[in-house]
């Protein structure tokens, strides 16, 4: 048997791209200023997200918006975010596939709806964590209440099927510092191992700029991302992906191929290492 050579073939394959969203596609002013980005002059900035009174938040410089627009024609773009259901709301952006959310405790398939077997299964591995995870709630609402603390609490919440009822389910926690004291997240991220027994048994705990998660183990973007290839996705066409965080990699290294914004906590860690 003899092995042809490529030939080019017009009938395009579309690949799919894997996205992560916050500081991969767009940023905040302060981080674009931060970083230095190239094309983000004012009358090159574009609007990917607004606040909760729906004013801009986020943006794209011109190469990102050209990276995006390239995306959307040329791939299956398939979202990968930390973002709950409310907050993917608030991005101003067209999505017309899968989207993996909440740090992939949810996933919706291309017409929105949540994908039911996800649900059933993250509903199992959650609810006997509810005690749990209401405990450290009401520590971190105690606490932020205090006059000194900087601290803001938020806990993200879901409603799940287990096959029978709906029921609303804390996913995740999230905290961030008032006055973004990025060393004050990484003293509390060290210890909350001691707050509550079995912690590291039942959590994992993911610092990236001004935001802290509790996360349970069963909580992870790259579980959800295993479950749509083996399920969901076609095995005979490739898939690429791009995030900026460590908390992106273990979704990344399941691709065909891989990579990152030359900005952010992935960035920066590489660039430690070869220095």
């Amino acid at each position: 048997m003899t092995t042809p050579f490529f030939q080019a073939n017009p009938d395009i394959i579309k690949p799919y791209a894997l996205m992560d969203l916050d500081d991969t596609l767009f940023q905040t002013q302060r981080k674009i200023d931060a970083w230095d980005l190239p094309t983000t002059e004012a009358k090159n900035l574009v609007c990917a997200t607004v606040n909760k009174q729906g004013e801009p938040l986020s943006f794209m410089s011109q190469r990102q918006a050209a990276l995006f627009n390239w995306l959307l024609a040329s791939t299956d773009l398939v979202v990968v975010t930390a973002r709950d259901r409310s907050e993917i709301e608030r991005v101003k952006l067209p999505f017309d596939s899968w989207q993996v959310l909440t740090h992939g405790a949810i996933i919706l398939d291309e017409d929105g709806a949540l994908q039911p077997e996800w649900q059933q299964h993250m509903y199992s591995k959650l609810a006997p964590l509810q005690d749990k995870l209401n405990q450290l709630s009401e520590m971190f609402v105690s606490h932020s209440k205090s006059e000194q603390s900087h601290l803001v609490f938020t806990p993200h919440i879901d409603s799940f099927n287990n096959g029978s009822v709906d029921k609303e389910l804390t996913i995740y926690l999230a905290i961030k510092h008032a006055q973004k004291d990025h060393q004050a997240l990484i003293d509390l991220a060290e210890k909350l191992p001691t707050l509550i027994r079995d912690f590291e048994q039942d959590f994992y705990v993911h610092v990236n700029a001004n935001n802290l998660a509790i996360l349970p183990h069963a909580v992870h973007k790259r579980h959800a991302v295993q479950f749509l290839l083996n399920n969901h996705l076609d095995r005979q066409r490739p898939s690429f992906g791009f995030g900026d965080s460590l908390a992106d990699l273990p979704f990344l290294q399941l691709l065909d191929w891989y990579g990152m914004p030359n900005h952010g906590q992935l960035h920066e860690r590489l660039s430690s290492q070869s220095c």
